[in-house]
């Protein structure tokens, strides 16, 4: 049985500075029959972009077939949404994978974590939350840790109709929670599952401080997930791994902020051999590097 091992409001978005991702081709939607056409694939290569329209969502988007060369130099298969919260544009490695819907495993600590607070079942991220196991973890020292049993037992007290009201008010993924005995596994094993493109446009919410939860909230889960902080970035983000599915979803989403500028991005590698899970940040900085949204180390 694989676990959910693990290592290791923001401000609104405007159009691209200097950490530009590109031009976008034309809007189009999930269920468009056709693609964008020529007058406006002629002017995004006039502008130089790189990349062309896909099909994905409501959202402006673009894909960068240039950059699946990261994941098949790693040996891994995998997707990868940038989201420009500003003018909702993306730009997009492997459309068809950012499609596909997976269990969001320790991602779904985030939604989690606000339903516990805003709820009052968690007074505040430092109150100790005791396991069945007989441990005790804050959600601050839980949510950035590899550990699943806080969680669970926070699930179990906010209970099925709470939980199933909260996912749906979020609008996450597919809202499948499945049956009211499953509240330690839904977001582990299914059948609650969610796309790329979907925690992008989440965690763009949560970064801007526009979930239907209380700001502090969202201010001290915010504060949970900082990565890194250079002179003139921030770098938020959370892991998760799948748990006796197939294949198993290797997720890293989160956010940079560059002074007005807000990008979300959920990076899903199909974890297949020993060590693959452990490329899933790596990865994740490389693309954001070749996007201009992270600077070169």
């Amino acid at each position: 049985m694989r676990t959910d091992t693990e290592h290791a409001p923001g401000r609104p978005g405007r159009a691209p500075g200097r950490f530009a991702v590109g031009a976008v081709g034309c809007a189009i939607t999930l269920f468009a029959g056709t693609a964008c056409g020529g007058a406006e694939e002629d002017s995004g290569a006039a502008q130089g972009t790189v990349g062309s329209p896909v099909q994905l969502g409501d959202v402006q988007t673009v894909e960068r077939e240039d950059l699946e060369a990261v994941f098949a130099e790693a040996g891994v298969s995998g997707t990868f949404v940038l989201f420009d919260a500003g003018d909702r544009s993306a730009v997009v490695v492997n459309p068809e994978g950012a499609r596909e819907r997976a269990v969001p495993a320790s991602t779904f600590k985030l939604p989690n974590t606000l339903i516990a607070l805003q709820t009052g079942e968690v007074a505040d991220v430092d109150e100790a939350v005791s396991t069945a196991s007989g441990e005790e973890l804050s959600l601050r020292e839980a949510l950035p840790a590899t550990d699943v049993p806080v969680h669970q037992e926070v699930a179990d007290r906010i209970g099925f109709d709470r939980m199933s009201t909260w996912v749906d008010r979020f609008d996450y993924g597919n809202r499948q929670l499945g049956e009211e005995g499953d509240m330690d596994r839904f977001w582990l094993e299914g059948p609650l599952e969610i796309s790329a493109l979907e925690q992008a446009t989440f965690v763009a919410e949560l970064a801007r401080e526009e979930l239907p939860v209380d700001v502090e909230h969202q201010q001290a889960v915010r504060e949970l997930l900082r990565v890194e902080e250079g002179a003139d970035h921030q770098l938020f983000g959370r892991t998760g791994l799948g748990v006796n599915v197939d294949p198993v979803p290797g997720w890293w989403v989160g956010w940079v902020e560059h002074g007005d500028e807000l990008h979300t991005f959920a990076l899903r590698l199909e974890i297949e051999e020993e060590g693959d899970a452990d490329l899933r940040e790596s990865l994740g900085r490389e693309l954001l590097v070749a996007l201009e949204v992270l600077p070169p180390e």
